[in-house]
């Protein structure tokens, strides 16, 4: 008897699934009513304006108004279009479904929206392939384009306070970092995060930016550190500066990893020797450097060219 059942039972499951499974009819309905669909037109700005005319007022004080006179992109008179979509099936429904909003948009689709115009521009460099992309964090999280006056991303993004207002919103732990005592001017608006990252995507990890000669971007500003010298430091040509300070901050003077600056060198000077061999690594330190003398725990105290020297190979003054 059981035997018999089995048959029997997936005959009837395969009935189940036939009555469930949607017919062959349904897409071609759905085609049809797809195909019955009034086509979207452009309508021009100014039918925009009829229902939203505080936004399309404030869009008059945007960057992105030059699309309105801007023949060459084929947009003009359409500026409100070149972001929306064709207007003309919206204008008679008044439905929301009938119009692209970002709001409703991946952030995909927004960046590849917003990319149609800006992908050409040297900020934007993989863009796609960066950090804030593969977050899903879209242009317009940070960018707006109907706001005026304060809020204006034009007016934000001009100054560094700004910038950095736009970026704590989400860099919160970053941002704690530039409160503590020695760090770079960022609460006080001498410096923005931009200065340092570029925050539509960079080749490097970070989204950091580069200075002359695909140098680190620390040497835009701190160019005596950049030699090329005579008696190079290693970790200065080698290494990137995060393997000694703290970029955004550090409770150690000179924005140092570590309090005491013995603590740090000898992470890799543990053998010091006389010169010309004065930059040998591992081992223990040699007996005149004893480090139980206060007078031997501030290297620099002797060793004051740290980032290279022109005239010592142990990079004394």
């Amino acid at each position: 008897m059981k035997a018999c059942h089995v048959p029997l039972m997936a005959a009837l499951a395969w009935a189940g699934w036939l009555a469930a499974a949607p017919s062959g009819q349904e897409p071609a309905k759905k085609d049809q009513a797809r195909a019955a669909a009034p086509a979207k037109e452009y309508v021009g700005s100014d039918t925009c304006a009829g229902c939203h005319d505080e936004i399309h007022t404030n869009f008059r004080k945007n960057a992105h108004i030059l699309l309105e006179t801007n023949k060459r992109r084929g947009w003009e008179g359409k500026a409100c279009e070149s972001c929306h979509g064709p207007g003309s099936v919206h204008a008679e429904t008044t439905s929301a479904d009938d119009i692209l909003s970002p709001k409703k948009m991946t952030p995909a689709a927004i960046d590849q929206m917003c990319l149609a115009c800006h992908k050409n521009q040297q900020t934007q460099v993989g863009r796609i392939q960066s950090g804030h992309a593969r977050n899903s964090v879209a242009c317009t999280s940070c960018h707006n384009v109907h706001k005026t006056g304060e809020e204006a991303s034009a007016r934000q993004f001009r100054r560094p306070a700004g910038v950095n207002r736009n970026c704590q919103g989400c860099h919160m732990d970053v941002w704690a970092s530039f409160q503590k005592p020695h760090r770079h001017p960022l609460p006080e608006g001498a410096m923005s995060c931009t200065g340092c990252h570029n925050p539509h995507a960079s080749f490097l990890n970070r989204n950091m930016r580069l200075t002359s000669g695909q140098q680190p971007g620390c040497f835009q500003c701190h160019s005596n550190k950049r030699g090329p010298f005579v008696f190079e430091h290693a970790p200065v040509r080698n290494e990137p500066c995060t393997i000694c300070h703290e970029p955004h901050g550090s409770a150690n003077p000179r924005m140092m990893i570590r309090h005491e600056v013995a603590n740090l060198c000898l992470e890799c000077h543990s053998n010091i020797q006389s010169p010309p061999r004065a930059t040998t690594a591992g081992g223990v330190a040699i007996a005149t450097h004893d480090l139980r003398q206060p007078r031997w725990r501030n290297c620099t105290a002797c060793h004051q060219k740290v980032h290279g020297s022109n005239v010592n190979g142990a990079l004394l003054r």
